[in-house]
């Protein structure tokens, strides 16, 4: 098994999972779907956790933008950074020159033009929204890692844009293969 180097990786398109030990209360139980990550920092959707009486049709109306054909979501606590900021994590089936990419299978993007789309039923197949985003320094996404705070995994669609919020880091610690009952709850020094 080859050991993680987190300077030499692109962890884009993988999932952070927090670890039972994770330090900072608000990422406990966190998953949060890495969309950037280079030697200048990071920025990833925490998508474990939900907007209380927030949906997507209620922020539609804030935006002056009538639902139509879009289903009513729920939407997430991306993080901390900026709450205001609206994103939409996406499959790649649709995209505007905004579009971030996101590893090979997901597509970020954060104008209005993606929930007319939504709207219209024109929109990407796959989505969720976020309300903010979790951001790291240079470097202190590497930190938290090497301190076990975080797990870091494959991600797939289902756990992406199938499982509730509620049940999305014990469904994808299963999905990796971990039994959370073994994981030590705090880690010690060699």
């Amino acid at each position: 098994m080859a050991l993680y180097n987190p300077v030499s990786s692109d962890l884009s398109g993988l999932l952070l999972l927090a670890l039972p030990a994770m330090r900072d209360s608000e990422f406990k139980e966190a998953v949060i779907a890495l969309c950037a990550f280079n030697r200048e920092g990071a920025l990833g959707l925490n998508i474990s956790h939900i907007v209380p009486d927030v949906s997507l049709h209620t922020l539609m109306r804030q935006l002056d933008i009538k639902p139509g054909l879009a289903p009513d979501r729920p939407v997430h606590v991306g993080g901390p950074c900026e709450p205001q900021r609206g994103m939409v994590l996406h499959s790649r089936d649709w995209q505007t020159a905004d579009s971030m990419m996101v590893g090979k299978a997901w597509a970020l993007t954060s104008t209005l033009d993606i929930l007319h789309a939504l709207s219209l039923g024109k929109g990407p197949d796959h989505w969720l929204v976020a309300l903010g985003y979790s951001g790291w320094g240079a470097g202190q996404l590497d930190r938290e890692i090497k301190q076990a705070d975080w797990f870091i995994t494959k991600a797939e669609d289902h756990l992406l844009f199938s499982c509730s919020a509620k049940d999305r880091w014990i469904q994808s610690y299963q999905s990796a293969g971990v039994d959370l009952h073994r994981l030590a709850v705090s880690v010690g020094q060699a």
